[in-house]
């Protein structure tokens, strides 16, 4: 069987306080880089298609993101290609008993393989048994499914483990909001596509992270690139095809500024600059930056400069702070934050509530970094 997967498409996802025509041109970045994926994913003329969790940025989605994932859906239905989808960590309501987008989904097309409960289910298609399992509230409820799952494994067919975990073998980027951690060898089956990881990666012979449709941010590894996997059960391969034509994030990197008046800065800014693509989103470190010239650094002239990009980060790295100042782990505050508002004396809902906004701030001031 010939199975196509689409991973972490994020609808809905925003950032830069830049819009166009009343649109944040970066959620509509990510709204056309899951329609194109969609795309690509038929293209392949597979059997199956899988998605792997976090199609929606949030669990509760606004009307334009719904609709926009439903348009996705009707595309692949018209093709009469059969689906299953998990849910993922962003996209999973954090309390038993609140609605999921995902059921609003299945009332529209109860053909498709919709998994989102928080409970293991299964499909078989054609010679593959396809075992969901997607997000849950607790480590111990995803490790019990997994074992539901290993027990269930057909002898007569392909086994498929379809979940969103992160895994203890591969480093993470940062922390996130209500991760499940895993060891690799707890994911047993022929074959497992993984969710949750923003790049496409393998981790074991038979168990491959699918990767996201689109870029988030400086910290979203913005070199690689992005796409869908292929895996051909007949022939045991599973390769990444490239989504082409994404918006690019450009690091520049950190250019050294040490003893440089404004505008040698300037002229320095500029230099850097040149042969940016139009509309892209640029970033340039200043590397021991004297303070007082950088204040002397004409904006508006910077301004003009970038006039041609959707966003340029300018981060100066002043001297004084590069000697003395040692930055913390940013990616250790989501862990913090919630060890700290587990010791408070509040009931569990409020902690839960509480702790899920303050992850989601500190992750776009990690992501933003």
């Amino acid at each position: 069987m010939r199975i196509a997967a689409l991973g972490d498409a994020h609808v809905g996802r925003s950032s830069y306080p830049i819009s166009k025509e009343g649109v944040n041109v970066r959620e509509r970045d990510f709204e056309l880089s899951f329609l194109d994926a969609v795309d690509l994913l038929l293209a392949q003329n597979p059997d199956l298609i899988v998605f792997l969790g976090d199609i929606f940025d949030f669990p509760r989605p606004s009307f334009r993101s719904f609709r926009t994932v439903q348009k996705g859906l009707f595309r692949i239905r018209e093709a009469a290609i059969p689906l299953v989808a998990i849910s993922g960590n962003h996209d999973t309501p954090r309390l038993y008993g609140t609605e999921s987008p995902y059921g609003a989904l299945h009332d529209v097309f109860p053909e498709f393989g919709l998994i989102y409960r928080q409970s293991y289910e299964f499909f078989d298609i054609q010679d593959v048994r396809v075992h969901g399992i997607p997000q849950m509230l607790s480590e111990a409820d995803t490790r019990g499914a997994l074992e539901s799952a290993s027990s269930n494994r057909s002898m007569s067919s392909v086994n498929l483990v379809v979940t969103h975990p992160r895994v203890k073998q591969l480093a993470p980027s940062h922390a996130d909001i209500n991760e499940i951690e895993l060891d690799v060898e707890e994911i047993k089956g022929d074959y497992a596509l993984l969710g949750h990881y923003h790049f496409h990666a393998k981790v074991k012979e038979n168990i491959w992270y699918v990767g996201s449709t689109d870029t988030f941010s400086f910290g979203d590894s913005p070199e690689l690139p992005k796409g869908i996997v292929v895996l051909d059960t007949d022939s045991r391969e599973c390769f990444h095809v490239v989504l082409e034509n994404r918006r690019p994030l450009v690091d520049l990197g950190f250019v050294p500024a040490l003893g440089l008046g404004p505008k040698e800065l300037e002229g320095l800014i500029e230099k850097q600059l040149d042969g940016s693509r139009p509309d892209s989103v640029v970033r340039l470190r200043l590397d021991g930056v004297d303070p007082a010239a950088y204040r002397m650094v004409d904006a508006s002239l910077i301004r003009e400069m970038s006039s041609h990009l959707l966003h340029f980060k300018l981060e100066p790295l002043y001297l004084s702070a590069a000697m003395d100042t040692e930055l913390p782990e940013l990616e250790s505050m989501p862990a913090k934050w919630e060890r700290f508002v587990g010791c408070q004396d509040l009931v569990e809902r409020e902690k839960v509530k509480i702790s899920e906004v303050g992850i989601e701030y500190i992750n776009k001031a990690i992501e933003a970094s």
